[in-house]
């Protein structure tokens, strides 16, 4: 996916998704077109009306693979690390937020979670348990998984070269606390795999999650 990196660095409030009503332009899509300045086209990320990367990852907590662009429902994708102690626990709480108000109001099985790690050396299926059970996630739910790149390199490919989500490890390379600077991200995708909303920001709202997902779930 080769895109124009110029706009990576614009301020999160002139590239956010907004809300929209249903319909609106695009066949592939229900949401409408949000009112923002670019086209998705322009944009480093897959963004309204686009598909998601024809990636395939393992998930961490059960047997086989998710392949993103074919997965059957609405879902929700984070990208993430978890000894993240800033961004991270909002974006994966923000999830968790939807994830509780969807088994509260039974439909749990119409939507999926997907957070996706990029230290697959630290986030293992134990860590990412311990994380879980932190973050209150319903890990055991059925619609939540965590999926992990095989490697670093693999990491790369995904998140940031296929999904236009930057991250960078900081130095140095040998310390055992490193962390990450990173895009903040958080899509909704619709059972085609086509992005009905790109969240551009540290902090997604949790009831404007909740209406997009339900727009795109009783379409």
């Amino acid at each position: 996916m080769k895109r124009r990196n110029y706009l990576a660095g614009l301020s999160t409030a002139a590239v956010a998704g907004v809300a929209g009503c249903a319909g609106g332009g695009n066949p592939d899509v229900v949401l409408s077109d949000p009112d923002r300045e670019f086209d998705s086209a322009d944009l480093p990320y897959p963004a309204w009306g686009e598909r998601v990367p024809d990636v395939t990852l393992p998930a961490v907590h059960a047997e086989g693979e998710v392949r993103l662009r074919a997965v059957d429902r609405p879902a929700l994708l984070t990208f993430f690390y978890s000894h993240c102690m800033t961004v991270c626990p909002v974006l994966v709480g923000t999830l968790r937020n939807v994830q509780t108000h969807a088994l509260n109001e039974g439909y749990g099985d119409a939507v999926r979670f997907y957070p996706v790690t990029f230290d697959p050396a630290r986030d293992d299926a134990d860590r990412l348990r311990t994380y879980a059970d932190e973050r209150n996630v319903a890990l055991d739910a059925g619609n939540w998984q965590f999926l992990r790149p095989a490697s670093a390199e693999r990491a790369e490919q995904v998140v940031q070269e296929a999904f236009g989500v930057a991250f960078e490890r900081t130095e140095p390379e040998d310390m055992d606390g490193y962390m990450f600077t990173h895009t903040p991200m958080t899509m909704l995708v619709n059972p085609d795999g086509y992005v009905e909303r790109a969240y551009r920001t540290k902090s997604p709202d949790s009831e404007r999650l909740i209406d997009d997902l339900a727009s795109v779930r009783e379409a």
